[in-house]
């Protein structure tokens, strides 16, 4: 059906517009309706789009994408959160808080207060339990070729610095910088956007580091102030490009760096590895040097052999390890999505070569149904195959579980997870040495005399089946999450504001956070209505009751609709409350966080209630 532009459509019903009478949507997310209740389309909208202080009873709301208005039930406009929303609620709550901030605060570094280390500990044990302690390896799993094992393993962060010369980090593992000679600041070279523009015969390309959607708004102001006109003036300004990034430009000496008053002031662009090094023993010198792990992988590998002589696994194996893993970036942003000190959570998954696309295909697929079942909304999660040109020179096929996190421009996706098809670089590296690639093989790099570069083990990590009698070097493919960049993706998701009554009826604002029942920092909370006439004491038995088996609160401070509010805001899912009827016939009020509904069980009945909505 063609697109029409700037068509009206009539919203038959409040739909999701109810919640933003008299205020002014910066974000949004329109989904378009069928009279058959099919969604038929959604769109993202970064911009101000004023609403009437009181909504008519059919109001219309103007969108861009549209189809025919006859065939609409309904149009839902749901408000995007904005990064700085969710940055303060993170903080006001004690889920995140900058490292070292009483001292001005460290870039690229995060703690996790009372409640984040919760969530994410929630994340990282729903990983490990869905993929390893609840892993049937009896029955063959939806979508795999056949049955297989796992088995976990909790490596060092400093391992022999060897390692990280024949995997190819030592070499390999760096990004591009670039410098400002005027301004002294230092910049990721792929990371800096920019546009054309010419004026009074002049072309410069003026560049940001700004993130998003700020990006064209602060090259905008740049402009100005280069060409010295002013934003009434701002027509005077010819554009030529969209956002582009600083790659793409061969010619610096036209290039306005972000902070620069004039063009060509940034350096050539110059590799910098992002390994952190440091030192192992009394004495500092080249033999002391090692480095902390800039992932958790090579651990696996080089335990390959320790895992089979110790264990009875065979091949198809996976072995999972969570761990800390760092990186130096050069320019750490957008929260904790790219950090210097950060947690994976990282399966090294072993096959028979002529199996591994399909073993690919099948881990591929059950990480993003992952992130699906946890509540990942389905139009900002998306699963990604690399082209060609995006592959490294191991990788035989890579896909990407992206999520459209806020601060990135409309359009673009962020990194979750990588699932990646590595064959048998890994194995074979660590059996002859750093391998590079020649035409469709892998050979090991030679140096000036005709000698490995840098030597492998010499160990065997081969695999010998003993029905077959076949020996080979498996194949390996590696799903590879962060779990900071998971933790960042599901309080992104849970992020909701909605208008419901307070005591007195009035419809106020309430901001709850809408996490899935398993990652919710406290499962429930436990209130006595009033602070007497016994429902305190009620209150605490059936706290007590719940403790030993859920995260649970007890609070009995403030007004109870308050309470509400409190919980709603740290994501708690259920609420239970004692009041003057449990008194008398032993029952309690039970509420859901998502659908304010209220019911009533009996409160000797609290444990196997809670325990029946968070499994169900």
């Amino acid at each position: 059906m063609p697109r029409r532009k700037n068509q009206t459509a009539p919203v038959l019903g409040e739909g999701g517009l109810r919640r933003f009478s008299g205020r002014r949507i910066v974000s949004f997310r329109l989904t378009l309706f069928r009279r058959d209740s099919r969604r038929v389309a959604g769109s993202r909208y970064e911009r101000i789009y004023p609403l009437p202080p009181a909504l008519p009873t059919k109001p219309e709301i103007r969108y861009t994408d549209a189809f025919a208005a006859p065939s609409l039930l309904r149009v839902e406009a749901v408000a995007i959160m904005e990064m700085e929303q969710l940055v303060a609620l993170c903080k006001r709550r004690g889920f995140l808080f900058q490292s070292s901030e009483i001292y001005g605060g460290l870039n690229g570094f995060w703690d996790y207060g009372p409640l984040g280390v919760e969530l994410k500990r929630n994340i990282r044990e729903a990983w490990w339990r869905d993929m390893v302690t609840a892993h049937d390896e009896l029955a063959v799993a939806p979508g795999a070729p056949e049955s297989y094992e796992m088995v976990g393993l909790d490596t060092t962060i400093i391992l022999h610095p060897h390692v990280w010369k024949v995997s190819g980090h030592y070499d390999l593992f760096h990004d591009e910088m670039i410098d400002c000679r005027e301004s002294k600041g230092r910049y990721r070279y792929d990371q800096l956007l920019g546009r054309w523009v010419e004026c009074e015969g002049k072309r410069v390309f003026v560049t940001t580091d700004a993130p998003g959607s700020e990006a064209v708004e602060r090259i905008q102001q740049r402009a100005l102030k280069l060409f010295n006109l002013r934003t009434k003036h701002a027509d005077r300004l010819q554009w030529q490009s969209d956002l582009t990034p600083l790659p793409e430009v061969d010619d610096l000496s036209v290039v306005l760096g972000p902070e620069a008053t004039e063009p060509g002031t940034l350096t050539e662009p110059r590799e910098f590895n992002l390994m952190f090094e440091t030192h192992t023993g009394a004495i500092r010198n080249d033999n002391s040097k090692t480095f902390l792990r800039p992932e958790t992988a090579q651990g696996i590998f080089i335990n390959f052999k320790n895992v089979l002589d110790s264990t009875r696994v065979k091949i198809p194996f996976g072995i999972a390890q969570i761990g800390k893993s760092f990186r130096n970036e050069i320019t750490p942003r957008n929260f904790t999505f790219r950090s210097r000190e950060f947690e994976q959570m990282e399966i090294e998954f072993f096959c028979h070569p002529s199996s591994s696309a399909e073993w690919y295909r099948y881990w591929r697929d059950r990480r993003y149904r992952w992130y699906v079942e946890l509540g990942l909304a389905g139009d900002r999660l998306q699963l990604r195959e690399h082209e060609q040109d995006e592959l490294s020179h191991y990788s035989c096929g890579t896909a990407d579980i992206e999520y459209a996190v806020p601060f990135l421009p409309e359009g673009q996706f962020g990194e979750l997870e990588g699932v990646a098809h590595r064959g048998d670089f890994d194995l074979r590296s660590h059996m002859e040495g750093k391998l590079v690639r020649q035409g469709d093989e892998l050979v090991v790099e030679r140096d000036a005399e005709g000698n490995p570069k840098y030597r492998g083990s010499g160990k065997d990590l081969s695999y010998m089946n003993q029905e077959t009698k076949e020996r080979f070097v498996p194949h390996v493919i590696e799903p590879s999450a962060g779990a900071d960049r998971a933790t960042l993706a599901f309080l992104c998701e849970a992020y909701q504001e909605d208008e419901v009554p307070d005591e007195k009826g009035k419809p106020t604002k309430r901001v709850y956070m809408k996490f899935h029942p398993r990652l919710a920092p406290i499962k429930a909370a436990v209130f006595p209505l009033v602070k007497k006439d016994g429902m305190p004491e009620v209150a605490q038995a059936i706290y007590r009751a719940l403790k030993p088996h859920f995260p649970v609160f007890y609070d009995e401070k403030g007004a109870v609709g308050r309470r509400y509010r409190r919980q709603d805001e740290i994501g708690t899912p259920y609420c239970i409350t004692v009041d003057g009827q449990t008194i008398s016939d032993g029952t309690v009020t039970l509420r859901d966080r998502d659908t304010l509904q209220q019911w009533r069980v009996d409160k000797d009945a609290c444990v196997d209630e809670i325990r029946r909505l968070l499994n169900q």
